[in-house]
């Protein structure tokens, strides 16, 4: 009798462990599942970062091709399976805008090109003494290119342009319409390629509410926030051509 007793007594502790084991199984499985699960799916903070790249990315990507290299701007050259002889990091631009590189009497002149253009033309340099060379020039850090906000801001001044920059942003960045400023409108003073200077008028306020697409800046470019009842032509009076031009260009680049 007692033998019986100690086998049902047993069996009953071998099947409470087995049970145990089962669902502990389960429960690990379960939260394997849990946490893969949570691994694998976006928060939305995530998925919007990566909206918010989609769409700046390519913006900035593409200012930076079309950027044009001018005095401390730093660039990097590289010929496919040259390297080290004819890859060359960290290039500071002269204020002669001309950099030295093997092979390339007299360097090669870089101001107003793209990183492009200095590729191709290091290429055809090349090509006399490197069959089929791959040349990539790429830019590194960008400061050479400035705009500037004056008039009627909190903090007027010249800023470089390391990137694209719209009027309202630019306004925002110089700290907003000062006291007495006009809110609604700024004027944009270009300097053309025929030597000209061009002139025009943007609505702060209407970029500001959506009703018009925002307006971007060229290199070179001044934005004169007026006073209320301060027109374009007021401002060429004071500032007088020659003036603004230097303003606009302190260096011959």
């Amino acid at each position: 009798m007692k033998a019986v007793k100690y086998a049902l007594i047993s069996i009953f502790l071998v099947g409470m462990c087995s049970s145990a084991t089962v669902f502990a199984q389960e429960a690990g499985a379960s939260s394997e599942n849990r946490t893969d699960g949570a691994a694998t799916t976006p928060t939305p903070e995530a998925t919007n970062a990566t909206a918010d790249d989609d769409v700046i990315l390519p913006y900035y990507d593409n200012y930076l091709k079309e950027y044009r290299l001018g005095p401390s701007d730093v660039i990097t050259v590289e010929v496919f399976g040259q390297c080290p002889d004819y890859c060359k990091s960290g290039i500071t631009v002269p204020p002669n805008a001309r950099i030295s590189y093997p092979l390339v009497p007299g360097g090669v002149l870089v101001a107003g090109k793209t990183v492009e253009q200095v590729a191709a033309e290091i290429t055809k340099k090349l090509n006399e003494y490197i069959i089929d060379p791959k040349v990539t020039v790429t830019l590194d850090k960008a400061v050479s290119t400035r705009y500037s906000v004056m008039g009627k801001v909190t903090t007027p001044g010249v800023r470089v342009m390391d990137r694209k920059v719209s009027v309202y942003e630019a306004i925002l960045d110089a700290g907003g319409v000062a006291k007495g400023g006009d809110k609604k409108r700024a004027f944009i003073v270009s300097y053309a390629a025929d030597g000209h200077l061009k002139k025009r008028e943007v609505s702060i306020s209407d970029m500001e509410s959506g009703k018009t697409a925002m307006v971007y800046l060229n290199p070179g470019d001044q934005v004169f926030v007026p006073s209320k009842g301060f027109g374009i032509d007021s401002i060429f009076d004071i500032l007088g051509k020659a003036s603004v031009v230097r303003f606009l260009f302190g260096s011959p680049f």
